[in-house]
């Protein structure tokens, strides 16, 4: 077994030296692609890259960036933020992440906690954001990366860069002396994750931890230098940036845009071999196909035809078996009649995506292999640099999320809870050292996750500990897995929160994808009515209790939905319902949605 040690041993000790010697391996090899002001995608080599950093860097020189002092970035995913956040850590600074959609008062914590000298706002909405006074003295600088400035606290990004680049004349060596200073245990990231509860706790993360993501994952033989990337990942999410170190190990290409709403049209122009993404992204794909598909005549029949194929098809391939003789000749039938029209949509290059940041739902990672294309999946928190765990694409075992990668340990605790321990384990949380001993007892960190190991070390997460329902019956619930199928089942869905702590059955409240629900309104002759009108049909609702009844089928009978709402809004940032990275917060959903709840279970009052 290939230890932490071993990995790291001759690498690059910091992310600046591991920049570095990327450019250096291939200087003249495409690094990142992305889109100018007229839509076209530009490219430029890793050369490009390091002088443009190095002018960012300067940059931040000139604004008295001090060693392990917060730069923070609120942005969307775009290349300013890449380049950003390489000049950081180039001069020995540490990227304090927020997201764009953080709510102010969160957004001047993050600022205030982590003690963010300079903040590269994406634009004058997020600069607006530092509106108290003591903000205003700690954040020194703020630079645009669209807007103008004042030309003293304010900089544009051209601005910014001119600054970098007047520091170089004078002192053609300050990059350098600054990033001297680095070494492994220096901090690199402050990432304050988006609880479901509380304030956001800053996660503190190393410069050894990414170095070590990056080379852990290069070790697995999964991608190679020959690939390109597309990137729209948040990389305000630990997720995005463990891209970036393995981007930097092992020397792929990025095509970077983090407008969702482009995802599938950007994949047909950049065609590229893989694609990181959330399990929501996965189901909005498929979800868009199935309403788009027609379900009717000669074309619906032969796209059901050729998914029924596909599942047939399904262990065979997943075990690495010839398919039977006629078996083989209608999945090559099927793939050239729906299957590889599904595939050029995604570029035609894919080789497979991989699924994290919550749990994929199976029955959308079936689909998908059904037709060919592979979905894997993977596992990580902010707390362990996101990348604990992998299934390997050559060898994928469909409802884990793969064994540890190397140099990472895992244990099962006697409580079900997965401890992990390796060089991705975080220094700290920011500012709390009891919350930091609680969660760390012995160099093991306590994800809070409940799940199992199989012979061969492949994990298998279940649910999280502290989001375990009971019923009035005596039977434990998973809400994720109850949200999971439902979810996978209905296309129509944005958001599920399962309910039912404590009663009888298992209730949901449930809320509709405005685009697919516009599809709905076509179909049924209800076009021009508002969202909230639709989603109170009583049509809408025949429709979905179809699906419900579908969905049930595939749950134990303890888990089925026996009731459901549909709301007449999706959660938002704004009004409590889900995080930043739209993680929903089951106890304020609960606590807004009380009396709603009360009505499922009208029929348990008096009893």
């Amino acid at each position: 077994m290939t230890t932490a040690e071993q990995i790291l041993a001759g690498k690059p000790a910091t992310v600046g030296e591991m920049f570095t010697w990327r450019v250096e391996q291939t200087p003249d090899k495409e690094a990142f692609r992305y889109l100018d002001a007229q839509e076209n995608w530009v490219s430029i080599s890793w050369r490009e890259t390091r002088r443009r950093v190095e002018r960012l860097a300067a940059g931040l020189l000139a604004t008295g960036l001090g060693y392990e002092e917060r730069v923070a970035i609120a942005s969307s995913t775009r290349i300013e933020w890449v380049l950003a956040d390489f000049a950081i850590n180039l001069v020995g600074g540490a990227t304090t992440t927020i997201y764009p959609n953080t709510a102010s008062d969160d957004f001047q914590h993050i600022l205030r906690d982590s003690g963010a000298v300079v903040l590269v706002a994406e634009n004058a909405e997020q600069a607006a954001k530092v509106v108290a006074d003591d903000l205003r003295s700690q954040v020194h600088h703020i630079v645009l990366l669209d807007g103008t400035g004042d030309g003293e606290r304010i900089l544009s990004w051209k601005e910014f860069e001119q600054r970098g680049e007047a520091l170089l004349a004078e002192q053609p060596d300050a990059v350098r002396a600054a990033g001297a200073k680095v070494i492994t245990d220096t901090l690199s990231t402050l990432i304050y994750t988006s609880g479901t509860t509380g304030l956001p706790k800053g996660v503190e993360l190393i410069h050894r931890s990414w170095v070590y993501e990056g080379f852990g994952v290069d070790e697995l033989g999964i991608l190679t230098a020959d690939h390109v990337q597309y990137l729209w990942l948040p990389l305000s999410h630990v997720f995005g940036k463990a891209l970036l170190a393995c981007q930097l190990a092992i020397g792929f290409a990025s095509a970077v845009d983090g407008r969702i709403d482009k995802i599938v049209a950007n994949l047909g122009d950049v065609k590229p071999e893989f694609m990181c993404g959330a399990p929501r992204i996965f189901e909005k794909v498929r979800s868009a196909v199935l309403l788009s598909s027609p379900s009717r005549g000669v074309k619906g029949r032969i796209a059901r035809w050729a998914f029924a194929v596909g599942r047939a098809s399904r262990e065979y391939r997943l075990a690495g078996r010839s398919l039977p003789p006629a078996m083989g000749v209608a999945y090559k039938v099927a793939d050239k009649l729906v299957f590889s029209k599904l595939k050029e949509r995604m570029g035609g290059n894919i080789e497979f995506f991989i699924s994290g940041s919550a749990k994929l739902s199976s029955q959308v990672q079936a689909w998908f292999y059904s037709a060919g294309l592979l979905v894997v999946e993977g596992y990580g928190l902010t707390e362990t640099s996101a990348v604990t765990c992998v299934n390997l694409p050559t060898a994928p075992r469909f409802g884990t999320v793969g064994p540890a990668i190397p140099g990472t340990e895992l244990k099962i605790a006697e409580d079900g809870e997965v401890l992990v321990k390796g060089p991705g384990v975080m220094r700290g949380y920011h500012n709390d050292p009891e919350k930091t001993a609680e969660v760390i007892v012995d160099g093991w960190f306590h994800t809070g996750d409940i799940g199992k190991l199989d012979a061969d070390g492949y994990l298998t997460i279940t649910d999280r500990k502290k989001d375990l329902m009971k019923t009035s019956g005596g039977k434990y619930v998973a809400p994720s897995k109850v949200e999971s199928v439902i979810a996978a089942t209905i296309p129509y869905l944005s958001q599920v929160v399962a309910v039912g702590d404590g009663r009888k059955y298992i209730s949901a409240l449930l809320t509709m994808d405005r685009d697919n629900l516009a599809k709905w309104a076509t179909r049924h002759g209800k076009e021009g009515m508002e969202y909230s009108e639709l989603t109170q049909l009583p049509e809408l609702r025949e429709t979905i209790q179809r699906y419900i009844d579908e969905a049930n089928a595939k749950l134990e009978r303890w888990e089925t939905v026996k009731k459901f709402a549909i709301l007449p809004q999706e959660f938002s940032v704004d009004d409590g319902g889900v995080t930043p990275n739209m993680k929903i917060r089951r106890a304020a959903v609960g606590q807004r949605f009380a009396d709603v709840v009360a009505g499922l279970y009208e029929d348990e009052i008096g009893e």
